[in-house]
């Protein structure tokens, strides 16, 4: 059985593993796709305490690295089912995991539009990854959804490879930082479009361009890609049964990232809370470390 049992190889639960290893305690990081989360899609990390500027992949490589010089257990392993009883049953796709605590570390994956065929166009057209698929677009018309922070971020990535790159904004404004909006205004190729909804998606094996509807009606435009950054919706729902989450499926947790089992600990995204930054799902990390093993001391 395991001290610490952590689901999610993102920043918050490799930097929970580290502390729980640090402080003697068994523990297990389970991943089912990639460690480093979200972040491995960040062309450029300039927010971060101590590194002026790395890129995403490169930080989650150092992360990693520091949790595998430690005596942390780590399963590739994608979860399908936890129960508990006075220990956590944790089940997996191709094993069964006991432990005395479990910190959710799950991340959140993105929100989807809803629309019809859209589906059915990810990976032909539809891209929730800019510095994954951005090149493949090279000279090309493409349009990003969204107004925060990831949404700008990704139409300055594109703005390098894209013939035009078009910003649509549910609202009347964008909502990240005003030096990447400035930055943004100044790129001659970058459009943006304010009270604007797609209505439509065109193609069928592949998207060839979108409907959109606006204040003054409705409108089509001819793109090759569209890159969609809404928003994004707690991994937790496996847990619904067994903690208390809000409506929208985040973990409800107090500021020391307790839930309300006493064994079981949320960190990251995925728990609620109003700042979802990389400092802050390591801050989480540490912190819902540092509750288990005080739990796991006293228990």
């Amino acid at each position: 059985m395991y001290d610490i049992v952590i689901i999610g190889g993102g920043t918050s639960g490799m930097t929970a593993s580290i502390y729980g290893a640090r402080a003697g305690k068994r523990c297990l990081l389970i991943e089912g796709n990639a460690f480093g989360g979200q972040i491995i899609y960040s062309n450029s990390v300039e927010n971060f305490p101590g590194f002026t500027k790395i890129s995403g992949a490169e930080f989650a490589d150092k992360l990693f690295d520091q949790v595998s010089n430690l005596n942390v257990e780590i399963a590739y392993e994608e979860v399908v089912k936890v129960d508990i009883d006075n220990k956590v049953t944790v089940h997996t796709d191709s094993n069964t995991y006991e432990g005395k605590t479990l910190i959710l570390a799950t991340g959140t994956t993105h929100r989807k539009m809803g629309l019809e065929n859209e589906e059915a166009l990810v990976g032909n057209g539809i891209s929730y990854c800019a510095l994954c698929d951005g090149p493949l677009y090279k000279d090309k018309d493409v349009c990003v959804v969204g107004s925060g922070n990831s949404a700008i971020a990704t139409a300055l990535f594109l703005s390098e490879y894209c013939h035009k790159v078009d910003i649509l904004v549910r609202g009347n404004k964008l909502k990240g930082e005003q030096n990447q909006i400035d930055i943004l205004k100044q790129k001659p190729n970058v459009s943006i479009y304010f009270e604007t909804a797609i209505k439509e998606l065109l193609g069928k094996d592949e998207l060839t361009g979108i409907i959109i509807k606006t204040k003054d009606g409705e409108e089509k435009k001819d793109i090759s890609g569209l890159f969609v950054n809404i928003g994004q919706v707690p991994n937790a729902s496996y847990m619904k049964d067994i903690i208390d989450l809000d409506e929208t499926g985040y973990i409800i947790t107090d500021e020391d990232c307790k839930t309300n089992i006493p064994f079981i600990f949320a960190a990251g995204d995925c728990r609620k809370k109003q700042v979802r930054q990389l400092t802050t799902a390591a801050s989480d990390g540490t912190i819902a470390a540092i509750e288990a093993c005080n739990y796991l001391d006293k228990n």
